[in-house]
This record gives structure tokens, C-alpha cells and sequence, in this order.
């Protein structure tokens, strides 16, 4: 009995657990508690149920992200407790306010940042951005607009039922408004009848840093103005068509996540089950409640995200030990490095597979590369969690300390930076080749062997040689 009590608390406390890698902790910042019920789809994803496959439990969470909801202002709110994250993730909505208070200025969102927390922010072009905000986008290299308010407008591109008028609520077509390369992440599943809707936001500029990437640009068509200043006359932009990115994503080296999304009202419930009406007239079904799934997944660490499962490398010659990763080498040894990758998303680990038109490489290096080497992947060694991905060289004829190294940066995903240290060792005396052996050297013996022979031959003829008679050979004077 104490058995099967024992198997159902541990199946409960898998169902129970998050699925972000990172915790389940997520704090939600809003002007008024209240407004939650604005967001109640978007919230209720993030703590979801779905059908247990086990029929003795009815349901388990599918997020299982737990909940906090504060104000800016509120004297309780604190990022950090002890000097330890008090939350894993933070969703930062919109506020009325100029300023976010003492707990959540630039500086301690950046630490925030710095000890591996992930944030999703909102901006809203009904509001002024909180200086707070802006100064830690200006630090992430992400300008805004300079009078801190912006509203983007295409008059090619707008819900006719909504904004006919101000042209204001865009509409993207969902498996276009995507790039092509991360649509794994934040497009998947779109067909050709849904749009992304775009209500009443603010467009963002990007810096030309590593770390940034844009997840949707604005079209072509879409401009960034201020409607206050600039009602009738628009004669100042501040960025027009793909300058202007919609929602973008930052990825620290530590891989913390920030995600930017420039419309919360893209959150809202109203806009998840909507009916649009493009300008040619015809209805369309929004992709936002998938998109903000899948943008808060990526943000909060439940998809792209890589782990290394092991790493080894040995001696790849006849008669070799088995010994696996050895501390030393000699130079010109033939050597094999194998490293397992696993990816997690959603709900388990998957093998990772390295996209076509890229490569998962080896660097070999002392001070630079010696040698630069793109991995395959290893059938004999992958599993159905984990992919291995090997490669095969001869070591270089230079003695010292050298490193395997791993150095996998690639946007959406997390950093894979390994770095394995080996001695590599000169020759021993008894482990050179011998002299006949190399053909280059036969010349030079047949060389000392003629001189030796001379020199033999010499000796004989000189000891057997009968010497001359003094006597004999004297003349008389």
C-alpha cells in the first residue's frame, strides 16, 4: 500500500511541476490587480489543465506556473529576496505612470536579468513608457520613441470593423508576419486564414547587437507616429516599415530571456477569439492566443532550450586504451570527440537536430584554432532524447595546453559553451619512428654504412699488410 501511496505522490509531483526549465514562479505587474480579468485567457494558459493520461487523476497542470500579481507601487513587491530571485519569471504590463517605483527601476530588472530571470514586457501606446522601462530598453540597445508614446498605422493593412477610421488595429497575416527561420517557435500551426492582430501599439527600433532579434517587423507600409503632436501633419517619423519591430526578443549570455511585445492589447481576451475583417472585405480568425503562447513559452524558457547530456573523446587508433576523456595526448594522435544534445519543449526532452543550413561546430585551440571542425551527427550513439554529434581529426605537431571547445549561439535558443582541457604531449624517446623506416633517410645510411666499410677495409688491409724490411731498404753510403 505504502508502495502505491508512494508511486501516485511522485506521478502527482511531476503532473504538478512547471514545464518551463527554469521554476514555476511568475510574477504578474499590472496598474490595478483588477485588470487581470482583462487578460483571464492569456493568464489561464499560463496555469492551464489538461486531461491526465493517467485516468486516476482527472487533470494536472499543463503550464503549472504559479501566479503572483502586484502593483508597481506596492510596498511588498520585491524581485529578490536574500539576495536570491523571490521570482523565476515577470510579466510587466503596461502603466499610467510615469515611473515604476523604488522595487522595479532599470537596475534591479537588469540584476533581475543577471541571476537568470526572464521578463516578458508590454508596452501600449495609450500610455507613457515608465522611464524605468525605458532606460533598461536603452541599456538592451531597443529605442522607443523619444517622447515615449508611438502608435503604428497602415493604411494598407487594418481591421476594416475596428479601426476603419484610424487605422490603428493591424492585421498580419500570420504565416507571412513570421520569419521563416523561427516560425518552429512562434508561428507553427498558423494557416492561411488567420492574422495576427496589431491593436494600438508602439513600434520599436533595434540596435545591431547579437543578442537582439526581431520576431515580427511591421510592414512595409506601417509608420510610427505621435497622434497628440502630430494629428494632421506627419512630417517627423520616427521609424517607418521594417525599421519598426513589433515584438522582439533578447537573449542574454547568460541565456536569461526578455521578451518585447509593442501592443498588450494583443494579450487581451478580446482580441484571442476575434473576427476580423481584412480591407478587401473578407473575415479572418486571430493567431494571437497561439502567438502569446508561444512568445511567453520562448520567454520563459519552455522551448529553446538546449542541454548537454555528456561529452567525451578518446584515442581513435589501433591498439589504443579505451580510456575515455584521458587528461593528455601526444601530437599527431588520432582523436574522436563526441558531445549529446538534448532540446526541451514543452513537456519533455527531444533529440536536437542542427538546422540544414546551419552547423554545430568543434574547435581544437590553444591561444587561436588549430583546427575549426563542423560535427555530425552520430547515428550509433543517439537516442530517442538525445542527439550525439561527433567528429574525427589528427591532433596538431605542437606540445602544450590545448581546449575541446563548443561555442553554440544561436537566437531562440540557449548558449551551449563547453570547454574540455587536455595536455598535448611531445614524443618519447622510444616512440619515433626508426631511421630505416623513413625512406628519406636511406641515402644517409648507405652513407655511413660505404664509411664504415671503407673504414673496415682500411683497418684489414693496413693490420694484414706485411711491413716493408728496414734493412733491406737502406742503400749503403
Amino acid at each position: 500500500m505504502r508502495s502505491l501511496l508512494s508511486f501516485f505522490a511522485l506521478v502527482w509531483a511531476v503532473a504538478v511541476s512547471a514545464i518551463s526549465t527554469t521554476g514555476d514562479r511568475l510574477l504578474v505587474v499590472l496598474d490595478d490587480v483588477a485588470d487581470q480579468s482583462s487578460y483571464s485567457k492569456f493568464l489561464g494558459d499560463l496555469t492551464s489543465l489538461s486531461p491526465c493520461p493517467l485516468s486516476v487523476l482527472r487533470y494536472w497542470p499543463r503550464r503549472g506556473f504559479k501566479l503572483s500579481f502586484e502593483t508597481p507601487k506596492s510596498e511588498s513587491l520585491s524581485l529578490f529576496h536574500l539576495g536570491e530571485r523571490a521570482y523565476d519569471h515577470v510579466i510587466l504590463f503596461p502603466s499610467k505612470s510615469k515611473g515604476l517605483g523604488p522595487n522595479l527601476t532599470a537596475n534591479l530588472l537588469l540584476q533581475f536579468i543577471n541571476a537568470n530571470g526572464n521578463i516578458l514586457l508590454t508596452l501600449s501606446s495609450g500610455s507613457s513608457t515608465p522611464s524605468s522601462i525605458v532606460s533598461l530598453l536603452a541599456e538592451l540597445d531597443i529605442q522607443l520613441p523619444a517622447d515615449r508614446t508611438g502608435l503604428v498605422v497602415d493604411h494598407f493593412n487594418y481591421d476594416a470593423a475596428s479601426a476603419a477610421d484610424q487605422h490603428d488595429v493591424l492585421l498580419l497575416p500570420a504565416p507571412h508576419s513570421i520569419r521563416p527561420d523561427i516560425k518552429d517557435f512562434f508561428g507553427a500551426g498558423a494557416s492561411s486564414n488567420e492574422v495576427l492582430v496589431f491593436p494600438r501599439g508602439v513600434g520599436a527600433t533595434l540596435g545591431s547587437g547579437e543578442l537582439l532579434t526581431p520576431i515580427v517587423r511591421a510592414p512595409r507600409t506601417a509608420y510610427s507616429y505621435n497622434p497628440k503632436e502630430q494629428g494632421e501633419v506627419v512630417d517627423d517619423l520616427f521609424a517607418a516599415g521594417e525599421q519598426l519591430a513589433l515584438a522582439a526578443a533578447f537573449q542574454a549570455r547568460n541565456s536569461a530571456r526578455l521578451a518585447l511585445v509593442g501592443s498588450a492589447e494583443l494579450l487581451e481576451d478580446a482580441w484571442f477569439d476575434a473576427e476580423v475583417k481584412t480591407t478587401s472585405g473578407q473575415a479572418a480568425k486571430t493567431f494571437n492566443r497561439e502567438f502569446a503562447k508561444r512568445l511567453s513559452g520562448w520567454a520563459f524558457q519552455e522551448i529553446g532550450v538546449l542541454r548537454v547530456n555528456w561529452i567525451e573523446h578518446h584515442l581513435n587508433e589501433v591498439g589504443a586504451s579505451n580510456e575515455s576523456n584521458p587528461g593528455i595526448y601526444r601530437i599527431k594522435n588520432d582523436v574522436t570527440y563526441t558531445i549529446s544534445l538534448s532540446e526541451w519543449s514543452w513537456s519533455s526532452w527531444s533529440t536536437f537536430k542542427v538546422p540544414a543550413n546551419d552547423a554545430l561546430q568543434l574547435e581544437f585551440s590553444m591561444l587561436s584554432p588549430f583546427h575549426r571542425l563542423d560535427l555530425a551527427l552520430d547515428p550509433s550513439h543517439s537516442t530517442a532524447e538525445a542527439a550525439a554529434y561527433t567528429a574525427s581529426f589528427k591532433l596538431p605537431d605542437q606540445h602544450g595546453i590545448f581546449n575541446f571547445k563548443i561555442n553554440y549561439k544561436r537566437p531562440f535558443f540557449t548558449n551551449v559553451e563547453e570547454k574540455n582541457t587536455v595536455s598535448v604531449r611531445h614524443m618519447a624517446h622510444d616512440e619515433w619512428p626508426r631511421s630505416y623506416v623513413i625512406s628519406g633517410a636511406w641515402p644517409w645510411i648507405t652513407g655511413i654504412g660505404a664509411t664504415v666499410a671503407a673504414w673496415l677495409a682500411f683497418c684489414a688491409l693496413w693490420i694484414y699488410s706485411a711491413p716493408i724490411d728496414q734493412k733491406k731498404g737502406a742503400k749503403k753510403l
